[in-house]
């Protein structure tokens, strides 16, 4: 529901551009709000899901969802506003839908995954939380579009708007923060889910988390890693469907199913990276074991991007991007895990770090494209995150998942 509802823009912008009368880069701009909003607020919301807990941190960030969807189909147009006080209003709620989503995977991985699995375990369930973002991004192209053409580009907003108060609903019924809190846990599976953890005494909250993560090492170089994979990631959210209707010349229905089985080949990636990256980290242990999928999945979707970048069948194209983001989804599970083993009990917090530089590239990403595309070519627009997902995979041949962080000594370091 977080992807339908936050790439739902993505495939009204043609029709957006045509009646609002803004332009690419001015587009790009309104995309780039919500990255802006998404990475500023991914330690805070890391933080808020600590204090509150993921019960309720995930009700009211769903609320927020439906009103500002139904806000989005509300924005005046047309006679009632002049072109640059719409863009304004635009980027507004464009970084409000940011702020509200950014809390998503600090809570749900950091806390959620992190309380509710086995220490040996976090790597399937972080790649089905991928596998999940991705499906929600596929049904959105079919969906809205249908909906556009139907309703138009503000009816689809303002019909879907009501899944997110139902989804807040359903959440603060069914979950607790902890599965001792829940009734329907067995004492069996409460101990397996505790098994290997640190004691209560060594496991309790510490001030000054957030420096520590921020000074640790491998959390950086993963954060590093992770903006590099993100480049990609954030070339097909922002602009895989207007690149297939504007640049390849597909009908918008033709691309909205195109961009589907992109998203549904990326789930396909997240899930089977999830199940590598447990059995890999079994097997060779936290650090060679987690380097393996990053490693291999970057230098694919390198090879993959530029490969779509630059052939000239839009037939072909589509297929190596496709092949491009089915790699690139292979290795979130591994960044996700890694951050997490590192950080122990204080996963929140580091995921949090690990996502705001991640998500950081989302706002820098969304304008540099068309501004590229306008210089250059699209061509070299989508075959720059080339370059940049090889720039990932070297980074990680210094990361070391077998260093946990040491919040006491981290915080009496002289400084980095």
């Amino acid at each position: 529901m977080s992807y339908v509802l936050r790439t739902n823009l993505s495939f009204v912008g043609p029709a957006m551009i045509a009646e609002l009368g803004i332009s690419e880069i001015e587009l790009g701009m309104v995309l780039s709000a919500f990255a802006l909003g998404y990475t500023i607020f991914q330690f805070p919301g890391g933080i808020f899901g600590d204090i509150v807990g993921p019960r309720l941190a995930v009700t009211l960030m769903a609320v927020a969802w439906g009103l500002l969807t139904l806000a989005s189909g509300l924005v005046p147009g047309g006679t009632a506003a002049s072109g640059p006080a719409v863009v304004a209003v635009l980027l507004g709620i464009r970084f409000l839908v940011g702020v509200s989503h950014a809390p998503i995977f600090p809570v749900m991985t950091g806390g959620m995954v992190s309380n509710w699995f086995p220490v040996s375990a976090w790597g399937l369930p972080n790649g089905l939380s991928s596998a999940g973002l991705t499906l929600g991004a596929a049904a959105t192209g079919p969906l809205i579009v249908w909906l556009a053409a139907s309703v138009g580009w503000r009816g689809s907003f303002l019909a879907t708007a009501p899944a997110a108060f139902l989804l807040a609903g359903v959440w603060w019924w069914s979950t607790r923060d902890h599965p001792a809190e829940h009734p329907r846990v067995a004492q069996s599976e409460l101990d397996l889910i505790e098994a290997d953890r640190p004691s209560a005494e060594t496991s309790a909250p510490q001030r000054g988390v957030w420096k520590a993560a921020l000074r640790n090492r491998e959390i950086r170089l993963l954060t590093a890693s992770y903006f590099c994979m993100n480049y990609v990631f954030y070339l097909f959210f922002n602009w895989f469907f207007y690149y297939l209707v504007e640049v390849r010349g597909f009908a918008a229905e033709q691309a909205a199913s195109l961009t589907a089985a992109q998203w549904i080949l990326g789930s396909l990636g997240a899930t089977l990276g999830g199940v590598l990256c447990d059995g890999m980290m079994r097997r060779f242990g936290p650090r060679r074991g987690a380097r393996v999928l990053p490693v291999v999945g970057l230098v694919a979707s390198a090879g993959l991007l530029a490969a779509g970048a630059w052939t000239a069948h839009p037939a072909l194209a589509v297929a190596f991007l496709a092949g491009c983001f089915g790699m690139n989804q292979l290795t979130e599970a591994s960044f996700w895990a890694t951050t997490i083993g590192v950080a122990g009990r204080h996963a929140s917090s580091a995921t949090g770090v690990l996502n705001t530089g991640g998500n950081l590239v989302g706002f820098v990403g969304a304008v540099l494209v068309p501004v590229i595309a306008h210089s250059l070519g699209w061509s070299w627009a989508i075959s720059s995150g080339a370059l940049v997902a090889l720039v990932g995979a070297v980074l990680w041949g210094w990361i070391r998942g077998d260093r946990p962080l040491e919040i006491a000594s981290a915080l009496s370091a002289p400084g980095e």
